[in-house]
């Protein structure tokens, strides 16, 4: 029964723990996301160098849409 009169304070430690730890994995996330975006323009330019302005161009855009999930989180949160 003790356990049950604590049950109120361990959800609000809980809610107050999530709300941490959605923008923790979102910048994990966006770190992951461009990574991935740097290593695969890195192997598109060694592929056909010829096509180097419009890899970087793509590539910027969307690093930086990965980049936009973390400051959702970090708004929304």
């Amino acid at each position: 029964m003790q356990f049950l009169a604590n049950v109120p304070a361990l959800f609000e430690l809980l809610a107050a723990i999530e709300g941490k730890i959605h923008v923790g994995l979102a910048a994990v996330g966006a770190g992951v996301g461009v990574g991935l975006v740097g290593a695969k323009a890195a192997e598109a330019v060694g592929r056909n160098p010829g096509a180097q302005g419009g890899i970087l161009t793509i590539g910027i855009i969307f690093a930086a849409l990965a980049e936009g999930l973390i400051f959702i989180s970090i708004f929304l949160g």
